[in-house]
């Protein structure tokens, strides 16, 4: 080979080198790229939710509500292509915290979101806060100090009890009886409830005069605690379950000697495929959530198209609120791709300047101080539907948020 012939191969060479490097370096960014022209990068979405233990179906309907989501916008969102990688939360903290680990620095995902259990969220946190990273919860929500990467679609676990306890004191002439499961979400829960029952001038029936709490999620057999609630003057029954427990409560209520005293609930007591499950036992069961699946909005109507077309069942809170969960992602990516790189902290902004979004549930705006939704809350009444149990919408409750 000449002296020419080889300066040429080594220019060659060295130029396909060059271009190998920046191919790499490029690769390697994701969503980060310093080009400013983002639209073909990948952007890597962590989903944790329950997938095994009690609340395998509310996590398994966040996961397919986020799927949903991203079947019906070509498996983008904000114009990238999404690398959705889910893992399992479990029963709570001693599962939920190692599975979110491994999504943060191993697998260093872009975004956080899901996570079923309010014990659960205040485990992986400072997760969240040290890699800095959005995270979206779309379940339950405690009260969290630090919210400047936190944000959540669904609601404060306490909001539930606020939005019917005047209601429930409206209706019931005479005091009620409390009962819910003993963790983090049954807390929280059941203290929205009596701390705004009180409020209302309601009284509880319980001997001491506060919330009897079920070992979780060991409980059964709830025979025991409807034995109290019968001994007791209780004129109703206010509760908190979700999941396996709430298909035992509510079947054993309905044969008990107190099935005739009214009960309300947090709505996932009768959510999603608890139902059916409860068949005519839960008939007549009143509850409060932030959705119905009939609720009369063009936002519904094509969410429930869209899952009906994929699934037997009617669309739930919790598959409505991971489907928000992407709806979310989707409009701040594509902000921040307009505004420029598309990162974790750019996305992070991006959420805080959306302003109101056109929901299932109906329109809701993210609370600029808590970063959860202010919206709705409606009384439900488990009724006939054609030949099945639904979750019928009765009325507006109350709106709450922050």
């Amino acid at each position: 080979m000449s002296s020419t012939a080889r300066t040429a191969h080594r220019a060659r060479t060295r130029t396909a080198a060059a271009a190998a490097l920046v191919l790499a370096l490029t690769a390697a960014t994701g969503c980060s790229s310093d080009s400013g022209d983002t639209g073909g990068d990948t952007v890597k979405v962590g989903l944790l939710v329950s997938l095994s233990g009690t609340y395998k179906t509310v996590g398994t309907d966040m996961r397919d509500g986020f799927q949903l989501y991203l079947d019906t916008h070509g498996g983008k969102l904000g114009g990238h292509a999404i690398d959705l990688v889910v893992a399992d939360e479990g029963d709570g903290p001693p599962t939920a915290l190692p599975a979110a680990t491994k999504l943060v620095k191993k697998d260093k995902v872009d975004v956080l979101t899901g996570v079923v259990g309010g014990g659960s969220v205040n485990a992986v946190l400072p997760l969240v806060d040290q890699a800095r990273i959005p995270f979206i919860g779309s379940n339950a929500r405690p009260t969290v100090e630090n919210v400047d990467y936190v944000w959540h679609t669904s609601y404060f676990s306490d909001e539930p009890g606020k939005a019917i306890a005047e209601y429930v004191a409206s209706e019931t002439d005479g005091p009620v009886y409390a009962i819910g499961p003993d963790y983090q979400g049954g807390h929280d829960e059941l203290r929205g409830f009596t701390d705004a029952f009180d409020k209302a001038g309601g009284e509880l029936a319980n001997s001491d005069g506060k919330t009897t709490w079920t070992p979780f999620p060991a409980t059964t057999n709830f025979t025991p605690y409807f034995a109290d609630i019968a001994a007791s003057d209780a004129e109703a029954v206010y509760c908190f379950y979700a999941g396996k427990a709430a298909i035992d409560f509510v079947k054993q209520y309905a044969t008990s000697d107190i099935a005739d005293v009214p009960l309300y609930a947090a709505g996932f007591l009768t959510e999603g495929s608890v139902l059916p499950a409860q068949g005519k036992a839960a008939e007549g069961i009143y509850s409060v959530l932030n959705y119905a699946a009939d609720l009369d909005n063009d936002a519904n109507r094509k969410f429930v198209a869209d899952w009906t077309a994929q699934h037997d069942a009617p669309p739930t809170t919790f598959a409505m609120a991971s489907y928000d969960a992407a709806a979310v992602l989707d409009k701040a990516i594509a902000k921040a791709d307009k505004d420029g790189d598309v990162t974790p902290e750019t996305i992070n902004k991006a959420i805080g300047a959306l302003g109101q979004i056109d929901s299932p549930r109906g329109p809701w705006e993210f609370n600029q101080d808590t970063h959860a939704p202010v919206q709705k809350w409606y009384l439900r009444e488990v009724r006939p539907d054609g030949e099945q149990l639904a979750n019928v919408m009765v009325q507006d409750l109350a709106t709450l948020g922050g």
